[in-house]
């Protein structure tokens, strides 16, 4: 994308019926990583994530703790879900809670204008609820019980009981939106990705597709419609209006339902699970329709994390606090590890033995070697000074081209929102420099005097390497580059944070006299893992 253009993307808005999980910790660190290197590259850009408050699993949670909805919720935000954003270095520009007057407000001006353009009625709904989900379950999600359960209808999902509702509702014409949606899927056919997700939402929508039940009469935990205040917007709807909310829908001038900020930053992209992708690909885009506003820009659906095989969940015990992982390992590699060890868009399996095992020979002995070593030769044999490189050989001219080449592939594999190929590209500088000094060797260099010019490109070379490398990975690992880049004595090109990243590639950015200072280890030795 052209620089300076708007790049607004979002994480889910996440449930925090109960603490988050290495699986939330995983959506949110992919969407901060893609927020700063658009930040980076000099986009417009704004990234959102945040808490769904609303509906009966939490209204059922509070009445279990004993304290009213809106008390268990600020409980489980202020207490476990802000924290989480800190743990994992996240530079979110915005958290909204569903709960919170912007959103209530305006979710309410958005379904007025759907109910005067005629989009919503009054029916009667009987089907079978999963609380857990907050979800009237289709038929594909609805599986025979076993064990204590036989004989009962069990979500697929949360393997427990489903419950009959029968209620007065209010419908959204979902129907009427199917063909417009299958020729949103036709000509943007990047809208959803990867292309698994719109393969499956394709085969969904062209099904047929049933009106939906917008609202819930049997409880009050909720926002009220504005229209009929015995009934409160159904969770899932609500929820989903917190992008536009979030971004001034409504705030300005409610006749139009938006204002500046709403048409500085609409549309966006949205990185959801795969389980919440028909809620994102399908129903939201159709409730912007037909309330005559722009679809989103895209819809990345990313695979499960499973552990021991299965999907992660707090109610199968396979939940996994991120404190757990970045108490022994720290936030940079628990957000490298994540976000490199799985192809964006694809299931991944979590182990202790694979992040140890990674952390080592990839953190610890390739990419935090790499750097303190050059630092201490640079301190050794030029006085902590960055030499000035001679003529560069056909060997240092190579290493120009993958530094070159890493910038331009990781650029256009963000783009497409692989992160995990995107550090494998900024991931062959690492291998490239380290096997650069093995083949150089420097200290063998240093041995001889009238060596002294060659050893002097060899270590500019791996500077200005380091230099490149910091800047690339600084949005996947922000504090060990920061501490790079402090040993660099880049700091005279100015922050870390605003260093341009598509032009990363170019050399000799790093000045020769430069004074480097000592580097501890980026990534000290674990002696056990958890």
């Amino acid at each position: 994308m052209p620089a300076g253009e708007s790049f607004y993307i979002t994480t889910p808005i996440y449930y925090p019926s109960d603490v988050p999980h290495i699986g939330h910790g995983y959506t949110t660190v992919a969407v901060d990583t893609l927020a700063r290197w658009h930040r980076q590259s000099g986009d417009d850009t704004w990234m959102l994530t945040g808490t769904d408050e609303h509906g009966q699993k939490m209204l059922r949670a509070a009445a279990a703790n004993n304290v009213t909805p809106q008390e268990w919720v600020d409980k489980l935000v202020t207490e476990s879900w802000f924290p989480l954003l800190k743990t994992l270095d996240v530079a979110n520009d915005d958290f909204i809670r569903t709960t919170q007057e912007r959103h209530e407000t305006n979710v309410q001006v958005f379904f007025q204008k759907l109910y005067d353009a005629g989009y919503i009625y009054a029916g009667e709904y009987e089907a079978l609820y999963c609380v857990g989900c907050e979800e009237f379950k289709p038929e594909s999600e609805i599986v025979d019980g076993t064990g204590p359960f036989e004989g009962l209808k069990v979500c697929a999902i949360h393997s427990k009981p489903l419950e009959l509702l029968q209620e007065k509702n209010y419908f959204f014409k979902l129907s009427e939106f199917q063909d417009r949606l299958l020729e949103l899927y036709k000509t943007e056919p990047d809208f959803v990705r990867p292309d698994s997700a719109r393969n499956e939402v394709v085969s969904f929508v062209s099904q047929g597709l049933k009106d939906l039940s917008i609202s819930r009469s049997t409880f009050d935990w909720g926002i009220p419609l504005p229209w009929d205040s015995s009934h409160v917007i159904y969770v899932w709807v609500d929820a989903l209006l917190n992008y536009a909310t979030a971004i001034g829908y409504g705030a300005d001038d409610p006749s139009s339902g938006s204002g500046t900020e709403f048409d500085r930053r609409w549309p966006g992209y949205h990185v959801v699970g795969k389980d919440i992708l028909r809620f994102h690909a399908v129903i939201w885009p159709a409730m912007l329709m037909a309330a005559g506003l722009d679809v989103p820009k895209g819809v990345f659906a990313h695979g499960w994390l499973l552990v021991g095989g299965e999907k992660m969940s707090k109610s199968k015990l396979t939940g996994i606090a991120p404190t757990e992982i970045t108490d022994v390992f720290g936030s940079d590699a628990y957000r490298f590890y994540f976000l490199s060890a799985i192809a964006f868009g694809q299931d991944g399996s979590f182990s202790w033995e694979d992040l140890s095992a990674r952390y080592q020979a990839e953190l610890a002995n390739g990419f935090g070697n790499l750097a303190s070593r050059t630092i201490a030769m640079i301190e050794k044999y030029f006085d902590g000074v960055v030499p000035t490189p001679s003529e560069y050989t056909e060997q240092d001219l190579a290493v120009q081209k993958v530094v070159a080449d890493a910038a331009k592939n990781a650029d256009a594999a963000i783009a497409s929102f692989r992160i995990d190929e995107g550090i494998r590209a900024i991931w062959t500088i690492v291998d490239e420099l380290n096997g650069y000094i093995t083949e150089n060797e420097p200290w063998a260099l240093a041995r001889d005097e009238e060596k002294r010019d060659r050893l002097a490109t060899v270590l500019y070379t791996c500077a200005d390497g380091l230099r490149a490398l910091a800047v690339l990975l600084s949005p996947v690992m922000p504090q060990s580059t920061q501490k790079l880049w402090e040993a660099l004595g880049a700091e005279s090109l100015g922050a870390l944070t605003a260093q341009p990243i598509r032009e990363a590639g170019s050399w000799g950015v790093l000045q020769p006299g430069t004074q480097v200072s000592a580097l501890a280890p980026l990534f000290p030795r674990v002696e056990q893992t958890a």
